[in-house]
């Protein structure tokens, strides 16, 4: 009976965990990556990094907490979710400034043996497909990470008071994160979709999705550190 409650337990985590993937925060994240893919391939790597990033946190923090009885402090566990609204605006500025290079450049020039730089716009590049996927897949894995760091605080809480040894307590963590991960993998490939068809049929309509992606990213971690820094008292 305590097996067959427990294995309950476990596919209620992986269930939670793909959940955990819709948050608003993990899906702007991801979006802001996504937005410079044209496959779906691409896109569920993508997917795939940020969720065992998560999870690899998740499982350490876990790991940490349950065999050295480490707790994490309220001022600690604030300042990790602020660590995600710092990481949202420069995610989101990091997308603003690629959309603004892909148009703009400075080029020297020689006139009557003067030099002279001009500013110029260029027609935008054409996709390159799912090649720089593994690069952008790293940088997911970090952004998991920094997510896996912050939620890992509420997690604990979760799993210290419901799990009755540290390897079922480990168990859930590992469910909970492959969930989180399958359910990354899904969302990252659903949010491609108007990239990838904008991409190929209307240039102008995905590089608006891409300014969109990058000051929602913006305006989402702005609002998570005012909320973090002055409303639950970070700063104060």
């Amino acid at each position: 009976m305590m097996e067959v409650g427990f294995l309950t337990v476990l596919a209620l985590g992986f269930v939670l965990g793909m959940k955990h993937a819709l948050d608003a925060d993990h899906v702007v994240a991801v979006s802001t990556i996504v937005s410079k893919n044209h496959s779906f391939l691409s896109s569920s790597i993508i997917g795939a990094f940020w969720g065992l990033g998560h999870t690899v946190t998740l499982f350490g923090v876990g790991l940490a907490i349950l065999t050295l009885k480490i707790t994490i402090s309220d001022t600690m566990a604030l300042a990790m979710e602020l660590a995600v609204g710092i990481m949202l605006v420069f995610l989101g500025g990091m997308v603003a400034a690629g959309l603004i290079r892909e148009h703009l450049h400075l080029h020297p020039h020689q006139h009557d043996g003067r030099a002279h730089l001009h500013l110029h716009v260029h027609p935008p590049v054409e996709p390159h497909g799912h090649q720089h996927a593994i690069r952008r897949g790293y940088r997911s894995m970090a952004v998991g990470m920094v997510h896996g760091l912050a939620g890992s605080a509420a997690l604990m809480l979760l799993v210290v008071s419901s799990i009755h040894s540290v390897i079922e307590g480990l168990g859930y963590i590992l469910v909970f994160g492959i969930g989180s991960l399958v359910g990354m993998m899904l969302i990252s490939m659903l949010i491609s979709i108007p990239f990838i068809f904008s991409a190929v049929h209307f240039n102008r309509l995905n590089k608006a999705l891409t300014a969109f992606a990058s000051l929602a990213s913006i305006g989402l971690g702005t609002l998570l550190i005012y909320e973090i820094g002055f409303v639950k008292g970070l700063f104060l």
